[in-house]
């Protein structure tokens, strides 16, 4: 009798644990994102990552790095990903273009410009008007960290064209290791590079640029029109994992942050992936909800204009589905 009672006991635990095992079985649907550099900057894609919150939406998100807003797009254009990230302006290229199957912009992360001007000498009084016949590495013309850097020049009385020199022959990823091997009087670099620069003593910081251009959707995830439409679901649920990362990121000191983050960033000391987070906090560089509002979208087109990248403008409501930013925040 014993014997049978103890069976059927083991028998139940059994059937239990499987039961426990089936509950917590989630099929999970493989997205693809390309990012157009590895930053803190985007710390609330990778609070979202580190705290499962795309996974609690069933998603497994697979990264890359495409280095580059224009390698990013033709990743997402060839199909090669779901999933952009980078800055709107790519977007708005591709409409302008005129093709058929543009890319629509769902979700902001970043409303300024996040790199950081170094120097080759540390400067605590450093002004804009130093920068008069210096020559300086600021990205890829057209890209948006190169127009940001344009439009900061212009706000303070200098003209881009004429009174410095803009180097872009550079390719993206390897303006750090220019400006280390000796090109350039100044280069723009993104955290936590920048801090890990200036902690080497090979260049220091010396202003914040998008504190100084001033706000503008900065990065963003973008797809194929064709692909949001099909995967509408996925879209959402992607956006909702997002936007709890941009809340939890809102919510938390930069310390907290940068020890959730910190296996993104396995090379960066912890106490400059703190301060890296601390720096882009201070400028407000974190977006708190998804949403790419109208104004800050024709500010970016003005940006575009000025540097004389864009003869048309496109239209916010075409470019831009705020659909998906404005169910995640219901």
């Amino acid at each position: 009798m014993k014997k049978g009672l103890a069976l059927l006991l083991c028998v139940c635990l059994a059937l239990t644990a499987l039961a426990g095992c089936s509950g917590k079985t989630k099929e999970m649907q493989k997205v693809t994102v390309c990012e157009v550099t590895h930053s803190i900057f985007y710390a609330p894609q990778y609070v979202a990552l580190a705290k499962g919150f795309f996974a609690d939406e069933g998603l497994d998100v697979e990264l890359s790095n495409g280095g580059g807003a224009d390698k990013v797009m033709s990743a997402v254009l060839s199909g090669n990903v779901d999933i952009g990230f980078a800055g709107p302006e790519a977007s708005i290229y591709v409409y302008n273009e005129g093709k058929e199957d543009y890319t629509e912009v769902f979700a902001q992360v970043t409303k300024c410009d996040g790199s950081f001007l170094v120097g080759r000498e540390k400067d605590d009084s450093f002004t804009w008007d130093k920068l008069a016949g210096k020559h300086i590495l600021p990205g890829r013309k057209g890209g948006v960290p190169y127009m940001a850097f344009e439009y900061a020049i212009r706000k303070n009385g200098m003209d881009p064209a004429s009174d410095l020199l803009l180097d872009n022959s550079i390719q993206f990823d390897n303006m750090t290791g220019a400006f280390l091997g000796g090109t350039g009087d100044y280069v723009t670099m993104f955290e936590p590079t920048a801090s890990s620069v200036e902690a080497e003593g090979k260049g220091y910081i010396v202003a914040a640029v998008g504190a100084e251009a001033g706000e503008m959707p900065y990065t963003a995830y973008f797809a194929k029109k064709s692909f949001i439409e099909k995967n509408a679901d996925m879209i959402q649920r992607f956006t909702n994992a997002v936007y709890k990362g941009q809340k939890w990121v809102a919510e938390h000191s930069a310390a907290e942050i940068a020890e959730v983050v910190k296996d993104s960033f396995p090379d960066t000391d912890i106490a400059l992936l703190t301060s890296a987070v601390q720096r882009y906090k201070d400028i407000g560089a974190y977006s708190t909800d998804p949403v790419l509002t109208q104004e800050s979208f024709d500010l970016l087109q003005t940006v575009m204009t000025a540097a004389g990248e864009l003869e048309k403008t496109a239209p916010h409501d075409v470019i831009v589905n705020n659909t998906f930013a404005e169910k995640a925040m219901q």
